[in-house]
């Protein structure tokens, strides 16, 4: 990968760190992962009057990806509910690169090198390693449930990183799919948090104002992370990108005192010398 990129997905990784890290604090973590997903919608809404529709192809591609970023969502949401910010998030995170580094060399003929395939796994390795704690921040057991709805979130990320590295491709430029994908996958999470939470999801709350932020965080590191695909094998790219669980660790010890201990720091090296061997 060219350093542009490589940039470009850092950023991406540090981005989507921070806002996972609002929809952990958020009161409501629902109503504000609904608002989040809003206001993804109403940033991409301007373009689409720029942007051509895609063909059929390609709308394939995104009905089936506003399903997997939906499941995504709520998976991500209850397990936000039952464990901690430093442990939900680099689980989630952590499967998703390897998963789609195999399926992208059996399915798309992306064959790595040795080394690449090595640094796949050190990513994943340093980022699954930061999840297995026997007590959360506040000294209580683990909740199972967390583990679950991780191990379910990056199922839906690995899916959904294969289908819109694909649609990237596949349409005729990556920033006309993103558009399309944000507009439609922000109106269809919108309409299932308001079904579930009624009215009081569109009284003015906080949820709201963090919400935005978070939604503009959101369509600039996914948008940043699609256009990365459409240069680079998507396999190393997913793996870079989740290089946000050492940001992720860094704002669950320094700014959610869940605990930074010797685990995340050792973690954190294994996923930079994955990162090193990425670019060998």
């Amino acid at each position: 990968m060219s350093l542009t990129v490589t940039l470009a997905v850092l950023a991406s990784a540090l981005l989507h760190a921070s806002w996972n890290a609002l929809v952990k604090t958020g009161a409501d973590r629902l109503m504000m992962m609904g608002w989040i997903a809003a206001a993804t919608g109403l940033v991409a809404l301007p373009f689409l009057y720029v942007m051509p529709v895609p063909p059929a192809d390609v709308w394939k591609i995104l009905v089936l990806s506003f399903a997997l970023h939906a499941g995504y969502k709520l998976f991500l949401v209850q397990g936000y509910r039952y464990g901690d910010f430093g442990q939900v998030y680099p689980l989630s995170r952590g499967l998703a690169p390897a998963i789609v580094t195999i399926v992208g060399a059996l399915w798309l003929g992306e064959i790595l090198p040795t080394l690449a395939f090595a640094g796949v796994g050190l990513i994943a390795l340093g980022i699954v390693s930061l999840a297995f704690r026997r007590t959360n921040g506040a000294g209580l057991p683990n909740d199972p449930r967390a583990l679950a709805y991780a191990f379910g979130t990056s199922l839906f990320i690995a899916a959904y990183t294969l289908n819109d590295g694909l649609g990237g491709r596949i349409a005729e430029s990556p920033h006309i799919y993103v558009v399309w994908l944000f507009a439609g996958d922000g109106l269809i999470f919108f309409l299932i948090v308001l079904a579930r939470r009624g009215r009081a999801f569109l009284k003015p709350q906080r949820a709201m104002a963090f919400g935005l932020a978070g939604g503009i965080m959101s369509v600039i590191a996914y948008w940043l992370v699609i256009w990365a695909m459409t240069f680079a094998p998507l396999g190393p790219v997913a793996a870079l990108r989740e290089t946000s669980v050492v940001f992720a660790a860094l704002i669950s010890g320094l700014l959610m005192k869940e605990g930074l201990g010797w685990r995340a720091v050792a973690a954190a090296c294994v996923v930079a010398a994955g990162v090193i061997l990425l670019k060998v």
